[in-house]
């Protein structure tokens, strides 16, 4: 499944308060989070899926938990996961635990929503960057579940037909300009990618920039580092080597490169059962985005098992959540829909296991989650706005309003 800054797999468009006036599709009365805490645990899981592989695995993954510590778990497939936690939250019956994505998580736990238990799960290895990801106000809010990342997608058939070997991989942003140049001829574009700061932004990392500080306190919009990122992108597309996925009549990278329209993208591990399923005789290779003058830079995108604060089966959700993120069972999850794990040791296995794929789990090292501040919705959309026009119109005016829309908002928390 393709994530994007507006489709995702648990993507929220409005804030976490808007969402608890949400109507419709919520528990009743009688969820799972309203029953006694005594006895054994009867616990719901909501979750958006990406299809029946993965909502099969999960259910596989809570029967098998259920079995082993006399619980229940019962699965739900949200129809509509937004609206489903908002009404769950509004109405104090939300599920025991449910899938939380990583730019939402200063919403929920702004809003009192989350039972911050990081700390009774932190011996589990998780990598560095995801731990960073879903900390907000100085706890780690929830566990990762798993995580996805961008690097450079290669269609080696138009990368051969070009003249190009291994040797060309580009390991720079010149390189990146030498190659993207060579591969665009007649119909095909050398680098298609969506024109929004969930592709775009790899430009801004690797230039040293970021839309907030490390901490999370200040707003960093408006710095030399996000400026020369940008402009080295919208030199890329003055060039005419690099395109918007719309100006090649493509919904997505992946989509463009499967019809031939690019022979390079920035995308996710999300691409492998696209191509497959949409596209089964193109052959890609994956490799690491090039370094920029700050070195390597990727974005990362992931969800965790979030658990209600309302919830009263808060002690048997941690030991569920402990089964689900243990190194087995994150292989299982990868293994039957593609999604790779959220800790160290796991993140190895999964590079050993699926050798083609390396170059998306070395981005767990260095990768940037999403903004997770409360009311940054609204700012990041903006942006993605001002991105669309990124040809033509200055980086610095956009950077420019990005900061000043990105300020009143931390300063409205």
């Amino acid at each position: 499944m393709r994530r994007t800054t507006t489709l995702g797999l648990v993507f929220v468009t409005t804030s976490a308060l808007a969402l608890s006036a949400c109507g419709g599709g919520g528990f009743d009365k009688g969820s799972s989070s309203k029953q006694q805490s005594s006895g054994p645990a009867k616990l719901q899981i909501l979750i958006g899926t990406s299809g029946d592989a993965e909502t099969a695995a999960v259910k596989a993954a809570a029967d098998a938990w259920s079995k082993k510590s006399g619980n229940t778990a019962e699965v739900v497939v949200a129809s509509d996961l937004n609206q489903q936690l908002g009404q769950g939250f509004a109405g104090g019956t939300p599920p025991d635990v449910f899938y939380a994505d990583a730019g939402r998580i200063g919403d929920f736990a702004k809003a009192g929503n989350l039972y911050a238990y990081g700390d009774q799960v932190k011996d589990a290895g998780f990598l560095d960057s995801l731990v960073k990801t879903y900390t907000y106000d100085g706890k780690l809010q929830c566990a990762p579940k798993d995580f996805s990342t961008l690097a450079l997608v290669i269609n080696t058939d138009l990368w051969t037909k070009a003249g190009l070997t291994d040797a060309d991989i580009p390991k720079d942003w010149a390189g990146l300009e030498a190659v993207a140049k060579k591969l665009t001829s007649g119909k095909v574009t050398g680098l298609v990618v969506s024109g929004e700061w969930a592709r775009l932004g790899v430009f801004m990392r690797q230039a040293g920039g970021w839309v907030v500080s490390e901490d999370g306190k200040s707003v960093t919009a408006d710095s030399s580092e996000n400026a020369a990122g940008l402009t080295e992108a919208q030199k890329l597309l003055k060039s005419g080597s690099m395109k918007y996925a719309k100006q090649v009549d493509a919904g997505w990278g992946g989509e463009a490169l499967g019809k031939g329209k690019a022979a390079m993208t920035i995308e996710g591990n999300w691409i492998r059962g696209a191509l497959k399923n949409d596209f089964p005789n193109v052959k890609a290779k994956i490799v690491e985005l090039p370094a920029g003058p700050a070195g390597k830079g990727t974005l990362l995108f992931s969800n965790c098992w979030g658990i209600a604060a309302k919830s009263k089966n808060q002690a048997a959700a941690v030991d569920l959540v402990k089964s689900l993120t243990s190194v087995d069972q994150q292989m299982a999850f990868a293994k039957a829909f593609g999604v790779m794990p959220s800790t160290t040791e796991g993140a190895k296995q999964y590079a050993a296991a699926f050798p083609d794929d390396a170059a998306f789990a070395a981005g767990g090292d260095y990768g940037t989650g999403p903004v997770n501040l409360p009311g940054f919705d609204p700012v990041m959309a903006a942006f993605n706005t001002d991105l669309e026009q990124l040809a033509s119109k200055d980086p610095k005016s956009i950077l420019a309003t990005l900061q000043k829309n990105g300020d009143a908002a931390l300063k409205g928390q």
